[in-house]
């Protein structure tokens, strides 16, 4: 849960807009049950295809 603020850590939590990474299986898991984010496609790294369905990520691609 990265929504949480945890003060204790200096982390204030995520908001709406805000940008973090995700490794690319838990991004598939997100697709698969159709709440995928959306991706800068230009920032990710080839080695995503190998777990990421490729037509799924450029629909979600906020950057082309």
């Amino acid at each position: 849960d990265l929504s949480t603020p945890m003060p204790q850590y200096g982390f204030a939590g995520l908001k709406a807009g805000d940008q973090w990474c995700l490794c690319a299986p838990r991004w598939q898991e997100a697709f698969e049950e159709g709440k995928a984010p959306q991706v800068k496609l230009h920032s990710t790294h080839m080695a995503a295809t190998e777990f990421c369905d490729v037509e799924g990520l450029r629909a979600h691609a906020i950057d082309l």
